[in-house]
């Protein structure tokens, strides 16, 4: 959004500050401004040109030369394409090392002194897209050069002076607005300027509506059939007005604020949108029947456009009604039949308030955002109706001498009610980090609009422009305080940071072992891909008529649905990259969306099913089908023992719909519960998904049902710094002596121990067994001697002797 200093000055004195302060403080307190426009800069070098003579180019039947005075002891001379330029014309010319964009387009490009086809030409006379200006002077025509006809002044002066565009604009990221219907308007920014440098906030407009004028004879009756979408309708007759051109004061501000002038009429509905933040329209009363009707519209009916588009409605489109028929889609765009003509003499005003998610819902369905909606779509609070009623009346009566109110009507179908809430002055304190008076929280909040009482405990009334959704509850009240104090006269208090052991999440641990699994190892690619499927992909895999997701507003009609399995996501991927390659090993994992709900933790809130599936293929030429099958059937079987999960079996429970009748297999856990298959992709399939000439096999588990194992903690040990040895021990045992209890002697004894064998036989005595296994012996101070190795031998020896009876196998 574009926002005029000039026209901020209206309403709040800004003497004495910068451009870059106002930018910061308003960046930091409320709105991120993204740049500044100061247009002096912007028209340096660009000065009002006088052509005193005309002559024909020698070598171009195109191109004109021209002799131009720009105010320089010597005229210039100019070569222009333009095709209105005559004698004694006053233009727009970019004199050497200003900045223009050509033709409109592009970046700003340097003007120099050149040769045109043999001509040297010092400098350019402008087209208004060439210096910006496009919506101020705009072209009838190709080729169309700048006339200052209507501008009485001398040749050099600087453009900007000449046409008043000493403006700064600040362009201010829509994004950081969307939860403020009350910054959409200059009056919203003056406000909060006026709060952030503690200065007087001068009223919008001293008029004051005629009561005496509603209901009359002449007011058109409203009628709002659709009570919840529409919250407020005022309609306003006037007569004695006409299709003049706008004061320039007026187009200068519309275009510097990046609209278009029209005409008067039509110039003032849009200035007082962009003051008030309100929209408003204007109808030709003579094509307005009898009465005005703010309904649904039915089935059938139709609404040309502005822009001559033509609209089929629907009920869930609102329209503004005559007695015949409909006139304008509320909220958006008015009608063509019924919207101000070249030849009107009398308007009926509209300032309406619409439902935001009604006029969302309408705007994105027939895919048409104007000035208009976007506003509405912010909720904007019925009482904001009063000032643009009154800011229109007295623009119209001020340009308009011989303009009258016949009469009007205002209907109110539901009065925004102001948000109040409890604030104790030591709880907003506490929550502020820093100690706040009820003083300087009755300052702050009253310059914002806000009502103040009590004393401790305060109730603070928000104003309606805040009671639509923006200020709610407590912590609301805190913020308000805080942006204007200004976050960053807080004390930095660091937190208090307790570091504990990382709480180890054996899911999360198992999904990224899964992913490394098949990327690094297995040589897949990961893809992801949209939630929604195409029709004729559920189709391919057996799932077009089951019961699934719809989306409310869906990308397109045939990808309503959302998926089921991420199966039809790999054969729309397999489709498009099969143009490129012949060989695809790619993998996704991600949540499916099943019917059936789940509730949010720690709300009501109700949301579909939505495991989490992996799923996979492997695609080849089409004589490689059984291959690829056993290939990824053996990924499969190895992905349990590298990722550390549970292992499950296969089995031929329940066929796949997409899966060949021969070629598919059912992963089952220990249990007996289905987690997944595993298939070729069946003729059928390929050919209702319009793959042709490969062979997919293709994998999809639930990884919600794929168990992590257990996993334990490791235990750093540096590498020995000496050689180890090696001894091997063949022992004969008691029969119930377990190799478990002979580990647990001598694991602190030795520093490696390695099962070989159990054996028993005919050289083994009865109720014994003979045990083999070696042992690594070492010391951190130095390499053994055979005397040290022996005496450790001898000791683990008479270790197994006292405490199981153990005896050397002879």
């Amino acid at each position: 959004m574009k926002v005029s200093l000039n026209w901020i000055r209206d309403y709040v004195d800004l003497s004495g500050l910068e451009a870059s302060e106002l930018a910061h403080e308003l960046t930091m307190r409320t709105v991120e401004v993204e740049d500044i426009i100061v247009q002096k800069e912007t028209y340096d070098k660009i000065v009002v040109g006088l052509i005193s003579e005309l002559r024909k180019h020698p070598n171009a039947d195109k191109l004109k030369v021209t002799i131009v005075d720009v105010g320089a002891d010597e005229p210039a001379t100019i070569v222009c394409g333009g095709c209105n330029l005559y004698e004694g014309q006053r233009v727009i010319v970019a004199l050497p090392g200003s900045y223009v964009r050509w033709h409109g387009e592009g970046e700003p490009v340097e003007i120099k002194s050149t040769k045109l086809r043999g001509v040297m030409s010092y400098g350019m006379i402008c087209a208004s897209e060439e210096v910006e200006l496009g919506e101020l002077f705009p072209a009838s025509k190709e080729a169309e050069i700048v006339d200052l006809k209507d501008f009485d002044v001398p040749a050099g002066m600087p453009i900007s002076e000449a046409l008043q565009l000493d403006d700064i604009i600040l362009e201010i990221d829509n994004k950081s607005l969307t939860n403020r219907p009350d910054l959409w308007g200059h009056y919203g920014i003056a406000r909060e300027f006026a709060a952030i440098f503690k200065r007087e906030l001068k009223p919008l407009t001293t008029y004051t509506l005629d009561t005496n004028l509603r209901g009359t004879k002449d007011a058109l009756p409203i009628t709002i059939e659709a009570p919840e979408r529409c919250l407020r309708y005022a309609g306003l007759v006037f007569t004695g007005v006409d299709a003049r051109e706008a004061p320039y004061w007026m187009r200068l501000r519309l275009s510097s604020a990046g609209m278009s002038p029209h005409n008067c009429l039509i110039d003032i509905t849009n200035y007082v949108m962009l003051t008030t933040g309100c929209p408003t329209h204007g109808f030709d009363r003579r094509f307005v029947e009898e009465e005005i009707i703010v309904r649904e519209a039915k089935p059938g009916e139709t609404l040309e456009l502005l822009d001559d588009t033509f609209l089929e409605l629907t009920g869930e489109d609102l329209v503004i009604c005559d007695a015949k028929e409909p006139m304008a889609l509320a909220g958006i765009k008015g009608g063509k039949k019924d919207s101000l003509h070249e030849d009107t003499t009398e308007l009926v005003l509209e300032v309406a308030i619409f439902d935001a998610i009604s006029i969302r819902k309408t705007a994105q369905r027939f895919n048409i955002r104007t000035e208009a909606s976007a506003r509405y779509e912010k909720a904007l609070d019925t009482p904001r109706a009063d000032q643009s009623l009154a800011l229109a009346c007295d623009l119209i009566f001020k340009h308009f001498p011989a303009a009258k109110l016949l009469g009007y009507e205002d209907v109110v179908a539901k009065h925004t009610e102001p948000v109040v809430i409890q604030v104790d002055i030591e709880d907003l304190s506490r929550n502020l980090g820093r100690k706040t008076t009820v003083n300087d929280v009755r300052s702050i909040l009253s310059a914002l609009g806000f009502t103040v009482t009590g004393d401790e405990i305060l109730t603070v009334t928000a104003p309606s422009w805040r009671s639509t959704g923006d200020i709610e509850e407590f912590c609301d009240i805190v913020e308000e305080v805080a942006r204007i104090i200004g976050y960053e006269n807080f004390a930095y208090i660091p937190p208090v940071v307790t570091m504990e052991k990382a709480v180890k999440q054996d899911s999360f641990d198992l999904e990224r072992k899964v992913r490394e699994y098949l990327a690094f190892r297995c040589g897949f690619r990961e893809v992801f891909t949209y939630p929604w499927v195409d029709d004729q992909l559920l189709e391919a895999v057996e799932m077009a008529d089951a019961d699934l997701l719809r989306l409310a507003q869906p990308p397109a009609p045939e990808q309503s649905r959302l998926r089921p399995s991420l199966v039809p996501s790999l054969l729309n991927n397999a489709r498009s990259n099969l143009r490129f390659t012949d060989n695809i090993r790619v993998f996704e994992m991600a949540q499916v969306f099943l019917p059936g709900h789940e509730l949010t933790p720690g709300t009501e809130e109700k949301l579909p099913l939505q495991p989490l599936n992996l799923a996979a293929t492997i695609v080849s030429d089409e004589d490689q089908g059984v291959r690829v099958f056993r290939e990824l059937k053996g990924i499969l079987e190895e992905l349990p023992y590298y990722c550390g999960a549970e292992a499950f079996s296969f089995g031929s429970i329940r066929k796949p719909g997409w899966a060949d009748k021969d070629v598919w297999l059912n992963l089952v856990t220990n249990s007996g519960e289905i987690i997944g298959n595993l298939g070729l992709l069946s003729k059928k399939a390929m050919n209702t998904a319009d793959i042709k000439l490969a062979q997919m096999a293709i994998l999809e588990l639930n990884m919600d049902k794929l168990a992590p194992l257990p996993s334990r903690d490791n235990i750093y040990r540096p590498l020995p710094r000496y050689p180890l040895v090696e001894e091997d021990f063949a022992l004969v045992v008691d029969e119930e002596i377990s190799w478990e209890q002979i580990r647990s002697l001598l694991a602190p004894m030795v520093r490696g121990l390695t099962f070989v064998e159990e054996y028993r036989g005919t050289q083994i005595p009865d109720g014994k067994k003979s045990l083999f296994f070696h042992v690594k012996l070492g010391s951190d101070e130095k390499t053994l001697s055979s005397e040290e190795i022996a005496g450790k031998r001898a000791a683990i020896i008479k270790q197994l002797k006292k405490n199981f009876g153990a005896e050397l196998r002879q």
